[in-house]
């Protein structure tokens, strides 16, 4: 599937309008991190990756792992959109029972790749799958998201230095730059620059966008399928709660859901925003 570049745009737009409203109803989440990710979750399945929603369990599809999975919202409402369930189903996130939980949870939604949120770990299980299609000599690719303070974890080092090492050019991997973790700055809880320098040592192709400019996304989606020696990582350069005014780089909303009123403002911003 393919779409405009225009088209991306709006189908984001109204992907932050759901998230918005499920974290409403749920009366928690995480809005911050899923409104940075989802231009680039949305560029993904809607003209990226080979997978089909009647087909979900397609052998060979390509794979997605949210490693940073308190931003699942932005997958959930990517995924309804897509075609996988009804939109209105992602309004019982977080609810007893409900299969659409606050991190990815695998057993209740097998359509998820993997059950994420310890952080540091989904790009592990990313660049697994990435050397099972090698072994089996499938050109299907794997996608990963990461956060910016998902870098401050050990295991993630060991994963860039092993995918390096086995030239896994079937992995692509983003990392959603927004600058912000549950405690503050990144740069001031850990710095983790110079990003580029220190995973091109690792032996990856190493690519910087504006993880917002659809243009920039889709140019570096295709740079990484070009590359056949390395794995990539896109170091996305996002704005945390990004399109709504009051939360945008405003640490309070990495883990608090909008109030109804709130909610009503936020969606009129995005009515008039101009993505």
């Amino acid at each position: 599937m393919q779409m405009t570049v225009k088209d991306l745009k709006q189908q984001a737009l109204q992907s932050r309008k759901l998230i918005l409203e499920m974290l409403t109803e749920a009366k928690s989440g995480h809005p911050g991190g899923s409104l940075s990710a989802i231009d680039i979750i949305t560029a993904l399945f809607f003209n990226e990756m080979k997978v089909d929603p009647k087909n979900s369990m397609w052998t060979d599809r390509d794979r997605f792992i949210l490693s940073k999975g308190h931003g699942v919202p932005a997958l959930y409402a990517t995924l309804a959109y897509r075609g996988y369930y009804d939109p209105k189903e992602t309004l019982t996130l977080r609810q007893l029972g409900s299969p659409f939980q606050g991190h990815p949870d695998r057993v209740r939604m097998p359509v998820l790749e993997a059950s994420t949120g310890s952080l540091g770990q989904g790009v592990s299980v990313a660049q697994g799958i990435a050397m099972a299609f090698r072994l089996d000599n499938k050109s299907s690719r794997v996608y990963c998201l990461m956060g910016d303070g998902e870098v401050q974890e050990g295991q993630a080092w060991e994963c860039f230095m092993s995918a390096g090492n086995y030239k896994l050019s079937n992995l692509c991997v983003f990392l959603d730059i927004n600058k912000y973790q549950i405690d503050g700055s990144t740069k001031d809880v850990m710095d983790i620059e110079p990003l580029k320098q220190k995973i091109e040592s690792f032996k990856w192709n190493v690519l910087e966008i504006n993880g917002h400019n659809m243009d920039e996304i889709l140019g570096a989606l295709k740079k990484a399928r070009e590359e056949k020696n390395k794995p990539t990582m896109i170091l996305a350069h996002t704005i945390k709660g990004k399109g709504v005014s009051f939360m945008e780089n405003v640490n309070k909303w990495h883990g608090v859901a909008p109030n109804k009123e709130e909610l009503q403002k936020a969606l009129q911003e995005l009515k008039i925003v101009d993505q």
